[in-house]
């Protein structure tokens, strides 16, 4: 058998094998008993997960060495043309990544779903969700990428009603999530319908070939852009994503913000780099703008919040900003005709995506577990975790690495390349990159120094020092299927951060970048920087510094044993009690008093006096709360004008026959008039 036909065989098998897989979790599902029920559906749904990854990365290496075509047709009851699935190089990157991270959630969801989570309705739901985000970058045409879209949009919002029955707040946020995620629906529809009028086909081809400019592909362009923004969790339209993750189940909320927001980052890729490539520079420009604004905002909001998985939810509005930061340079790189650093900057954005993914599995899963031990999520009402739960310590120090951009790990490799390819921009000759490259690095450098105190925060507060209540104290670890997911998670982080090379080929083939290559196997050279970076190498020379210091510490300390010391004085570093420890809402206090205007901050000083004189404090409380300025301002007062709207509508219904018969007239008048027309 030849390559070609290898790679064929591949992912013909691989897209059938997602179908039956997920058919047979939906089966298992709804058939099999409770006892059983988590590890039938949770090992089918990874499975698939599995097929896709293995799928999607035959699709990104046989496609672009042999320019194959692998449609899958599914032929409908309904007179439509049949379902084209064609993952190219771009979209086979997606699948494999949205593989991985549902086979590591699934892989969770066996040991940490219970309750509704795990209930018939639950594993359908997620199954359909998982299989139906897979499906998405596969398809060829805008028909069946819309269909792959609602499933993955359905499945997921009656997986987070999931507990709506006991909480109040999962019903807030899965109303607030239905509504954006089908807002996000009908701009895709509007978006793409004005493509397909003016290309005549509803496949990717066509509209590639038809070449759209103007006016058409502005309003073409809005119209997506506003759709896959809204899914991706750009600002403004972030709102849903730190409502709808905290409430879900964990391992769902790790899907969704590791590999369902990319979705979103695929259509922006989709659009700008295969449908419309010929767009004017206000476009790019529009991108960096949103994507700087949303990475700075989102990790603002992220190091201010004490509730761990609203935390989580901020900082991927934060790393979908960057993501889209390095496309919006990447193109109007590529509009200055500056063509290899523009491919450095279009690989740092792939290079982003799926570092984030890796982490955000990890940090996400992690928080569920730490859910599951302590039913706590709240990072001040935690502490002492590390000796209680070393797995899920050391797999959340190694997220949290990966989240803060820290060598040795695949968010450090992704940020050095996003830096490299705005400090090598050429800006002496165009007035509009001089001013904003320089505007961009500063936001870019900004937000990762935020991050790096967020992630400082999420890991001390919650897993160090000693525990602050009595959950903390009594948490314990993971089973071993949430264990595995994480650790291999953590696997990732790594890896991809110790060997970035092979990676970083693959996905500059992805957006056809020259400008990146490999060397010695495992670095990644940048051709058109002229710099190198290998980090297995760096890492081999840090050991080879740090183990004789750490033995001689060791031997010196063998010298002199510990001794237990009675301080009656606190300095010492013997603290009485965990309420002298620093907290999250205390560790986050001065980014407030900065920042108070754009975080909505409101602070709260209870003080109780002592009866025998008001002088004496005999209680203090100190609350602190920040809103979402966006929400606060714009979503909350436009609700507030929809709900009077729908009011003064209810007068209509008046009970008069007349009157509905005079309004079914008008409809059809005005019909008739614009058909006329």
């Amino acid at each position: 058998m030849t390559g070609l036909e290898a790679a064929t065989t591949v992912v013909d098998a691989g897209l059938l094998a997602q179908l039956l897989l997920g058919a047979l979790a939906v089966l298992a599902a709804l058939v099999s008993p409770s006892r059983v029920r988590n590890l039938l559906a949770g090992g089918l749904i990874a499975l698939a997960g599995v097929a896709a990854a293995i799928t999607g990365s035959a699709a990104l290496l046989g496609y672009a060495a042999t320019g194959l075509q692998i449609p899958v047709a599914l032929p409908l009851v309904a007179p439509l043309e049949p379902l084209l699935l064609n993952p190219d190089q771009l979209g086979g990157l997606f699948m494999a990544l949205a593989g991985v991270v549902v086979a590591l959630a699934a892989l969770f969801g066996i040991g940490y779903a219970h309750g509704p989570a795990a209930s018939r309705t639950g594993w359908t739901a997620f199954a359909v969700f998982a299989v139906g985000m897979q499906l998405v970058p596969a398809a060829a045409d805008a028909v069946t990428f819309l269909l792959a879209w609602e499933l993955m949009a359905g499945g997921s919002t009656v997986l987070l009603l999931a507990d709506h029955a006991s909480r109040e707040t999962v019903r807030s946020a899965t109303i607030w999530y239905a509504v954006m995620t089908h807002l996000s629906f009908l701009f895709l529809l509007a978006g793409f319908g004005v493509l397909i009028a003016a290309a005549g086909g509803t496949s990717w081809a066509t509209m590639a070939a038809a070449g759209i400019t103007g006016p058409v592909a502005t309003l073409a362009f809005v119209l997506l852009l506003a759709g896959f923004a809204t899914k991706a969790g750009l600002v403004p339209v972030h709102v849903w994503l730190p409502r709808a993750h905290p409430e879900a189940p964990s391992h769902m909320s790790a899907a969704m913000s590791a590999a369902m927001v990319k979705m979103g980052v695929y259509g922006i890729l989709l659009l700008t780099i295969r449908l419309l490539p010929d767009g004017p520079r206000w476009w790019p420009i529009v991108l960096t703008a949103l994507g700087a604004g949303s990475a700075l905002y989102g990790i603002l909001q992220a190091s201010v919040q004490a509730d761990l998985k609203k935390l989580l939810a901020y900082s991927t509005t934060e790393n979908i900003g960057l993501i889209t930061t390095a496309i919006g340079v990447g193109l109007l790189l590529r509009s200055s005709a500056q063509f290899a650093v523009a491919d450095v900057a279009l690989v740092a954005a792939l290079l982003l995506a799926v570092s984030h993914a890796a982490f955000k599995s990890v940090l996400f899963l992690c928080a569920g577990s730490v859910l599951h031990a302590t039913g706590e999520r709240d990072l001040d009402l935690l502490g002492g975790l590390a000796a209680r739960m070393p797995w899920t310590s050391v797999t959340f120090g190694v997220g949290a690495l990966g989240a803060a951009a820290l060598p040795v790990t695949s968010g450090f490799v992704a940020e050095w390349a996003l830096l490299q390819s705005l400090i090598h921009v050429d800006a002496r000759a165009d007035r509009l990159l001089a001013i904003v490259i320089p505007i961009t690095m500063g936001i870019v450098a900004l937000t990762v120094g935020l991050g790096l105190l967020t992630f400082v925060k999420a890991y001390g507060i919650g897993f160090l020092a000693r525990p602050r209540t009595r959950a903390a104290a009594d948490a314990h670890e993971a089973g071993w299927t949430m264990r595995a997911a994480m650790v291999l998670g953590a696997v990732l982080v790594v890896g991809l951060g110790l060997v970035p090379g092979p990676l970083s080929q693959a996905l500059a083939r992805a957006v056809s970048a020259g400008g990146v290559s490999i060397t010695g196997g495992a670095g990644l050279m940048l051709n058109a920087v002229d710099v190198v970076l290998n980090p297995l190498a760096l890492t081999l020379l840090a050991l080879a510094i740090l183990v004789p210091l750490v033995v001689v510490n060791a031997v010196l300390a063998r010298r002199h044993p510990r001794r237990d010391v009675d301080l009656a004085w606190g300095c010492g570093g013997e603290r009485t009690s965990p309420r002298m420890e620093y907290n999250a809402t205390s560790y986050s206090e001065p980014l407030v008093r900065v920042f108070r205007s754009s975080l909505q901050a409101t602070q709260l000083v209870d003080v109780v006096r002592h009866d025998a004189s008001p002088l004496l404090v005999e209680q203090m409380t100190f609350t602190q709360e920040t809103g979402d300025v966006i929400e606060d301002r714009v979503y909350l007062p436009a609700t507030r004008w929809a709900g009077r709207l729908g009011d003064l509508a209810r007068g209509v219904q008046n009970g008069s026959i007349h009157r509905y018969v005079g309004f079914s007239f008008a409809a059809l008048v005005l019909v008739l008039v614009l058909v006329a027309l």
